[in-house]
């Protein structure tokens, strides 16, 4: 389980210090409509910060996957069985520091020996006073041996905040975990949108990013994060862990940034 964790929370960091290095980056280089502000981070990251302790609730139901027509509860929240699934409820549940989660998700699933998926359904599902609507399908895959394990989470989902604005998050992400004598390593690739408040976000991972799980920053690969169609390329280095990033803007200016304040 403590992996599953990681696993959701690592991608949440990276797009963390991207965002970061925009905000921080001298005016003098930086095109005021490429500029990102807290907000534009919020926005970003909200979807997947809201939902994370429900995506690790659902880690758990889904051990029980061959429950056919059983009823499972843990703690504030209980699953039914079917043979194509489970509708899961919750009722003023707090997972891993999220606000009181409150609905029904109707989950799908298709295990198999060595990969597996399972598809979550959100029905005006609340999480504190948010309302999400739409879907996120989650696919695992291992190697034979299981020294590596890929997990690939596809989301189509809107979040209407308490003050009625929405948020879109549409796209793929995958994270490879290796598992090492030493150490564990990590790569993420992937592509996907969000859109708040009349603008649009895109990432687009180029070479995959990678790092080992005791290093605290993501230290090997690129990407591209493009805000109205205006794109930055991040380039986080030779796997080297440290804090150090490099950005390189539209007009060919070079800009390095270090991961934290």
């Amino acid at each position: 389980m403590k992996y599953l964790k990681w696993i959701f929370k690592k991608p949440i960091i990276l797009i963390t210090v991207v965002v970061f290095g925009y905000s921080c980056s001298d005016d003098d280089t930086v095109n005021e409509e490429v500029s990102l502000t807290q907000s534009d981070l919020k926005a970003v990251l909200e979807i997947d910060e809201i939902t994370n302790g429900v995506d690790l609730a659902l880690f758990n139901l889904n051990a029980n996957a061959e429950s056919t027509g059983k009823s499972y509860s843990f703690d504030c929240y209980s699953a039914v069985y079917s043979e194509t699934g489970y509708v899961a409820t919750f009722n003023n549940c707090v997972l891993n520091g999220t606000e009181n989660v409150n609905g029904e998700l109707t989950v799908t699933y298709n295990l198999e020996d060595q990969s597996g998926s399972f598809t979550v359904s959100y029905d005006d599902f609340y999480i504190g006073d948010v309302k999400i609507n739409g879907s996120r399908s989650f696919a695992f895959t291992s190697n034979i041996d299981s020294s590596a394990i890929t997990f690939e989470v596809t989301s189509d989902m809107i979040a209407e905040m308490e003050d009625g604005s929405i948020i879109s998050d549409n796209g793929v992400r995958a994270t490879t975990l290796i598992f090492g004598e030493v150490t564990t390593t990590f790569s993420i690739t992937g592509n996907w949108t969000v859109q708040y408040k009349g603008n649009t976000y895109n990432v687009t991972v180029n070479n995959a990013l990678t790092s080992a799980i005791i290093c605290s920053y993501v230290s090997g690969g690129d990407m591209d994060l493009t805000k109205n169609g205006l794109t930055v390329n991040v380039d986080f280095g030779d796997a080297t862990c440290d804090d150090i990033a490099t950005l390189t803007y539209p007009n060919g200016v070079v800009e390095e940034i270090t991961l934290e304040d």
